[in-house]
């Protein structure tokens, strides 16, 4: 049998969920300067101009609204299987040279 990937090192994310596109649900209570409408109409959270969500504060790599963070921010299970796909992606991504842009 072939050797199981390591554990990933949640100590030292990256973070890249946090430059994946959030769609708002009305039961989200975001601040509207946090959010945005794309062309489809749908509200999501703000991006910067790198790509991050804006309400992760950047000197600490953590989320700024935490306690009332968009449900799918809840939903999204550290180490859990759509966390070390995203992870896995940006890894390869990174390694051709790729920029991580999600629009």
């Amino acid at each position: 049998m072939g050797a199981s990937a390591p554990a990933p090192d949640c100590g030292r994310c990256d973070a890249v969920c946090c430059r994946l596109t959030v769609v708002l649900q009305p039961e989200d209570r975001i601040p509207p300067h946090l959010s945005a409408r794309t062309a489809a109409g749908l509200e999501v959270m703000a991006r910067d101009e790198e790509g991050w969500c804006v309400a992760v504060d950047a000197t600490r790599m953590q989320c700024s609204i935490y306690h009332s963070r968009p449900q799918v921010c809840r939903r999204f299970a550290m180490a859990g299987p759509y966390c070390l796909e995203v992870r896995a992606d940006y890894a390869d991504r990174n390694a051709r040279g790729i920029p991580l842009r999600l629009y």
